[in-house]
């Protein structure tokens, strides 16, 4: 095993995965395997965004449908032909909002491009976005429900 250490100048200070959940073409066809099969406990809403915050080891598991995804990121139903098509998205949470800011800086400064800016979201959370390099979406997030 290889044993990755954290340099000094690094900023960031990741508290715990925020969010894990996959990216869907076909919202109606992946609920079957994830709520038909699999019998998880998912909430939706008029989106087709299905999750659950109930599910142990995890603060949040999603079903989010790519037009979603396309909208939180670019504010259009179209993914961009530009980027890869995600099939994940995971989120790691940093302590305040303040830090969503740094975050951003320090990914910018390392060459990643930003999705979007930092945001907040209507549900509280301060979030900004990059997209890793085989296409899954990365977040850099801080929601008060989740430190309270």
């Amino acid at each position: 095993m290889i044993a990755c250490e954290r340099r000094k100048d690094e900023q960031m200070e990741i508290a715990f995965i925020t969010s894990v959940s996959v990216i869907v073409a076909n919202p109606p066809e992946s609920r079957k395997l994830y709520i038909d099969a699999l019998g998880l406990a998912l909430e939706g809403d008029e989106d087709g965004y299905f999750y659950s915050d109930k599910i142990e080891g995890s603060k949040h598991f999603g079903v989010w449908p790519l037009s979603e995804a396309a909208k939180s990121c670019f504010g259009t139903s179209e993914w961009p032909d530009k980027h890869p098509i995600p099939q994940a998205s995971i989120e790691f949470e940093v302590q305040n909002s303040e830090a969503v800011l740094a975050a951003a800086h320090e990914l910018q400064g390392k060459g990643f491009q930003l999705l979007h800016d930092v945001k907040e979201e209507p549900w509280g959370q301060t979030i900004v976005r990059v997209q890793s390099a085989d296409g899954a979406i990365v977040g850099i997030s801080y929601a008060p429900s989740l430190h309270e």
